[in-house]
C-alpha cells in the first residue's frame, strides 16, 4: 500500500469543510492513518514550500498557510498519490473537474482548499516533515479485502 500526505488548508478549515473532504477521501477507498488539526509554524511552512522560495507568490503562500489551522493527514491505499490527486482536482478550481474537491468547493488558485503530494517521493518527504512515526498508524481493516484484489 502506498501512503500520501494531504493537507486541508486554512480556507477549508474556516469554511467548516474538514468532514466533507475527509468523507470524499474515505468514500474513494483511501484509509486515514494519521491526522491532526494544527497551527502551522513559519519554520514548517518554509520547509514544506521550500521549492517555491524566491517565486513571486512565495511570501503570500507562507502567510496564508500560517494564518489559521490546517488539518494534516496521511492516507493509505493502492496508488494513493494518483488516486488522491484525481479526487482533489486541478490546482486552479476553475479548471478542476466537477465532482472533484477543488471543482466543487475551491474558489481560486490561492484558496484552493487542499494540498496533496504530487509524487511518492514528495509524499515521503512531506509525511516526515508533518508527522513523527508514532502519529502514523498501521492497521488492517475488514474493508481492505473488498477494496483490493
Amino acid at each position: 500500500m502506498e501512503r500520501t500526505f494531504l493537507m486541508i488548508k486554512p480556507d477549508a478549515v474556516q469554511r467548516n469543510l474538514i468532514g466533507e473532504i475527509i468523507s470524499r477521501i474515505e468514500n474513494k477507498g483511501l484509509k486515514l492513518v494519521g491526522g491532526k488539526l494544527m497551527q502551522v509554524s513559519q519554520e514548517l511552512a518554509e520547509k514544506h514550500y521550500s521549492e517555491h522560495e524566491g517565486k513571486p507568490f512565495y511570501n503570500n503562500l507562507i502567510s496564508f498557510i500560517t494564518s489559521a489551522p490546517v488539518f494534516a493527514m496521511v492516507v493509505e491505499g493502492e496508488d494513493a498519490v494518483a488516486v488522491s490527486r484525481h479526487i482533489i482536482g486541478s490546482t486552479n478550481p476553475s479548471d478542476a473537474t466537477p465532482g472533484s474537491i477543488r471543482g466543487d468547493l475551491g474558489l481560486t488558485v490561492g484558496r484552493n482548499i487542499i494540498h496533496g503530494s504530487d509524487s511518492v517521493e514528495s509524499a515521503q518527504r512531506e509525511i516526515s516533515l508533518w508527522f513523527n512515526d508514532e502519529e502514523v498508524n498501521t492497521y488492517e481493516s475488514p474493508r481492505d479485502a473488498w477494496l483490493y484484489e
